[in-house]
């Protein structure tokens, strides 16, 4: 850190230094560490400035995982736009591949199903949950079915508890 540079940031507060921009427009800055007139240290920073900065339309992934990697500090460079860039091409190329071998499969299964090698999964329906201790029974209820409007006082009895 130059002479200079250290005045003015002891002078004028914070000076942060940018980095890099990624393919969102969003721009990365690092505060570098500095003394403050105390003499105290304060330790480098890294931020990220969104180039859309209301919080209800940011979206997950919109800061890619080499300039997170940085952010967090789990990397001491900053990535290249080479870096992104191969990168990029890299996850593209890998949800192809995912797309073939799903279409690969679902036709491997079809085959297999139209051969007779393969049993089809059974349709069930589920009434209730799994861990109540009516699931799987038809009883009969002894509990009143009418509702408000039509019940009639002295209409339903109680079943004698076995």
């Amino acid at each position: 850190m130059s002479r200079i540079s250290g005045l003015l940031r002891r002078t004028f507060g914070i000076m942060k230094d940018h980095v890099g921009t990624d393919l969102f427009g969003n721009k990365y800055y690092q505060v570098p560490e500095q003394k403050t007139w105390t003499g105290r240290i304060v330790r480098a920073k890294r931020m990220v400035v969104a180039s859309n900065p209301t919080e209800f339309e940011y979206l997950e992934g919109n800061i890619p995982s080499e300039w997170d990697a940085w952010i967090r500090g789990r990397r001491k460079q900053p990535p290249s736009i080479e870096e992104l860039m191969k990168n990029q091409v890299n996850r593209e190329q890998i949800k192809n591949k995912a797309q073939d071998v799903e279409k690969k499969e679902l036709a491997l299964q079809a085959k297999e199903y139209e051969e007779g090698l393969v049993a089809r999964p059974s349709q069930t329906i589920v009434q209730g949950h799994a861990s109540a201790i009516s699931f799987g029974r038809q009883e009969i209820s002894a509990e009143p079915t009418s509702t408000a409007n039509t019940f009639q006082p002295g209409s339903w009895t109680p079943t004698a508890k076995k």
